[in-house]
């Protein structure tokens, strides 16, 4: 079944409840800072097994103590869908556990 792109109302809808995330263009992005790079490792691990259980993956990018992701569903033709708003909730949920604001 096609996944079909979010408008833009209902793309600012629900970026209203997920703090810290925003529309860069035609992909949704978010960067977290955490205590260390060991810290910043462990939640990219934990991302990537959210992202195969979805089977849908962000542009994930670890530096020194951040994590960066940048997520759009190329099946939509690179527009931002339900996917991808759930894969941001669900990074949302794990985030506090690896420390990351």
């Amino acid at each position: 079944m096609p996944v079909e792109p979010l408008s833009q109302k209902e793309i600012e809808d629900r970026l209203a409840e997920l703090p810290g995330w925003s529309l860069d263009g035609d992909r949704l992005t978010r960067s977290y800072r955490l205590g260390s790079h060991v810290a910043a490792t462990a939640m990219v691990v934990h991302i990537a097994q959210v992202q195969e259980e979805l089977d849908h993956h962000s542009d994930l990018t670890l530096g020194y103590n951040t994590v960066s992701l940048s997520v759009h569903t190329h099946s939509a033709g690179g527009a931002v869908t339900e996917k991808d708003i759930e894969l941001a909730r669900r990074v949302e949920d794990l985030a506090p556990g690896h420390g990351a604001h």
